[in-house]
């Protein structure tokens, strides 16, 4: 609570959960979860949303690709999902809306000969009913939020409207679906495809796809020179994965696994002259330039903040997402954690108050 002291001191404080698996039953339990809604109580906070696209560990250990495990191919996924939704229900008030977010079906690689396995469709139609239900139930209005990454399943907008125009077609009850599973849009994420958010999210809309959450990040971009490329080679680490897209004049060229894979294929070959930029699967605090020649896309949040004064009912979740405070470069690191964060708030809540949206 060191940030909430510094940053609403008075007010009530929104938390968003993430839950692995392992936390999400031991949260599920009567006594385990009223202790913490008696928690959120005295001490003035409210939960709105929970992060459920990693199942397992995120933080301090090797994650990687694994994130995307298990997918919605598992049951193993589908039961996570719904517990997360029961949870959820048991700490918002009646009448008030939820959300959780999960991962763009898969990782494509994992499926890509084959195409996607029936049970994806299967799982997440399941899912939606669930939602449904326990919405209708305790009076509250209760969506998923599907995110697009870097080469999940969908990454950009186009497949993302691809996507659901199946999941759609392939529902009983077409209505039911579309409100509860929609769109996690992350703006580092889509940034990072070189999209523009106004089109984006208009392209969105006009597909009836629901904006569940709006994930306020920032992704790293730099010019491919070689002073920028060996200031990158800081950026490699062991925990996260770390997509790239290369583009020319605004147009993707090529896409890499991580960051590592992208600066070896750089060191045997002239791929620097066929690209004028790179973006890359890095969130870089919302407040603060990596430096160094190196970029961010902060632009994309302040574009999608513009979109949201002009939409403003389209979505009330939002939330920072920069979750890789412990793997920055030290020159980035210009305070502690709790330090950064509050600086996170601070840029944040500017950019809401200039638009009218705080």
């Amino acid at each position: 609570m060191k940030v909430r002291q510094q940053v609403c001191p008075h007010q009530p404080y929104a938390i968003g959960l993430r839950l692995g698996a392992d936390a999400a039953k031991e949260l599920a339990q009567p006594n385990t979860l009223e202790a913490f809604r008696c928690w959120l109580q005295q001490n003035n906070a409210y939960i709105f949303t929970i992060n459920g696209f990693p199942h397992g560990n995120f933080h301090g250990q090797k994650v990687k690709e694994n994130v995307y495990l298990p997918d919605w191919s598992s049951t193993e996924r589908l039961r996570y999902t719904n517990e997360l939704f029961e949870i959820l229900s048991g700490l918002i008030e009646h009448g008030t809306s939820g959300s959780v977010s999960t991962l763009p079906a898969s990782f494509k690689e994992f499926h890509a000969k084959e195409g996607l396995p029936l049970q994806v469709w299967d799982n997440l139609l399941s899912c939606a009913e669930t939602i449904e239900k326990i919405s209708l139930e305790k009076n509250l209005d209760l969506h998923l939020g599907m995110e697009p990454e870097p080469l999940g399943w969908f990454e950009t907008t186009d497949e993302t409207i691809i996507f659901f125009e199946e999941l759609f077609n392939r529902a009983n009850d077409r209505e039911l679906v579309k409100r509860r599973i929609g769109v996690n849009y992350d703006c580092c994420h889509l940034a990072i495809e070189y999209e523009h958010a106004r089109d984006g999210l208009n392209a969105l809309k006009q597909a009836g796809i629901r904006l569940s959450k709006l994930h306020l990040s920032s992704a790293l971009r730099a010019r491919p020179s070689q002073l920028n490329l060996q200031t990158l080679e800081s950026y490699v680490e062991n925990v996260y994965l770390h997509q790239v897209v290369s583009a020319n004049r605004g147009k993707i060229v090529d896409r890499f696994k991580d960051l590592d894979v992208a600066l070896q294929k750089q060191k045997l070959s002239s791929h620097n002259e066929q690209t004028d930029e790179w973006r890359i699967h890095f969130h870089i605090p919302l407040h603060a330039s990596p430096g160094n020649g190196l970029e961010d896309t902060r632009h994309h949040v302040c574009d999608t903040l513009d979109w949201l004064k002009e939409h403003p009912g389209d979505c009330t979740h939002l939330e920072m997402e920069t979750y890789t405070w412990e793997v920055l470069p030290s020159h980035i690191k210009s305070d502690d954690v709790v330090g950064q964060v509050v600086r996170e708030y601070e840029w944040t809540l500017g950019e809401l108050e200039l638009r009218g949206l705080k």
